[in-house]
């Protein structure tokens, strides 16, 4: 068998319906009735009849993100998948990761993402930040960019989320995003995509929620990883419960480094990725940053019987 990782994508993939193809599989049913446990709340009809705008609050969307990515890797599990060598998440996607890697319980996990999710939309109110997706320029341009616009308009601005080579998330204010999105477009930048978001996740503006959320993270409980965690926000894989907690606290107002996290893949032997959860996103990633590294998706049993032939 290759040597491979799973990944976990963050929010943007879900869907009203995503879990709707794994039927009443056993290991998906059992996930979803834990996370309605854990949340006092019934996962399993939101994920399946929505409303979207219901699902899309970020709110929800992040315990119902991370509740999806570990119910198609259990339910791999229980269909004879093998372990991966490492696994790590984009953004939110960490925490599935730590789930995965036995550092984390879902019955935790799935109380703190919902906390974190609370504390990033009350930090900046509604309408008053934003994210957009910069193309075709490198991330050092985008880095150089994102400063001038911060200091010719005195506002928040920065690069959040390095995604491929040629694609850059920035966040800030509403004004410092725009700001920076002329200046990029005017240095050659293809395009620069507004983001539907709630939030200017990865960014200074979130320094108040990440606050919050370390006094939480003090009181959860994590056990040393059963497989290597890459992290978002400086590509380590730390085992120890406070230097996790540290991490996950950075994670939350420090910018994600995925281009970092697939080389340091690279470099542990890992030919094969495939996200585990929700959609393609990640997994077209990967091509961009590393044309020789094999990706895939696991989202449906029939993914999930493509996923085992290709890593055979």
């Amino acid at each position: 068998m290759s040597s491979f990782a799973f990944v976990f994508p963050g929010q943007g993939s879900q869907a009203v319906g995503m879990l709707d193809a794994w039927g009443h599989h056993p290991a998906v049913r059992g996930t979803l009735d834990e996370a309605s446990t854990a949340l006092g709340q019934d996962i399993g009809a939101l994920i399946a009849h929505g409303p979207k705008e219901q699902l899309d609050l970020t709110t929800n969307t992040q315990p119902v993100m991370l509740t999806a990515g570990i119910a198609c890797y259990r339910a791999w599990l229980a269909e004879g998948g093998a372990a991966p060598a490492a696994v790590a998440g984009h953004s939110l996607g960490e925490y599935a990761a730590l789930v995965a890697a036995g550092a984390l319980s879902l019955g935790d996990a799935l109380p703190l993402v919902r906390f974190r999710a609370q504390a990033m939309q009350e930090a900046v109110p509604v309408g008053a930040g934003a994210m957009a997706a910069i193309l075709g320029l490198d991330a050092s341009a985008v880095i150089e960019g994102c400063q001038r616009a911060a200091a010719e308009s005195g506002e928040v601005v920065s690069a959040a989320n390095f995604n491929d080579p040629k694609q850059t998330v920035i966040a800030g204010t509403k004004a410092g995003v725009d700001k920076a999105c002329e200046l990029l477009k005017a240095a050659g930048a293809k395009r620069a995509l507004p983001l539907p978001v709630s939030a200017p996740f990865h960014c200074s503006l979130m320094k108040p929620a990440a606050e919050r959320l370390r006094e939480r993270l003090a009181g959860v409980q994590f056990a040393a990883p059963s497989l290597p965690v890459i992290n978002n926000i400086d590509v380590a894989t730390p085992s120890d419960a406070q230097a996790i907690r540290d991490a996950l606290y950075r994670q939350a107002f420090g910018p994600v480094r995925w281009v970092e996290v697939m080389q340091a893949l690279r470099a542990r032997g890992i030919t094969h990725v495939v996200e585990c959860g929700p959609g393609k996103v990640l997994s077209g990633m990967v091509k961009r940053i590393d044309a020789e590294m094999v990706s895939g998706a696991l989202y449906d049993p029939a993914t999930l019987q493509a996923s085992k032939e290709l890593l055979a």
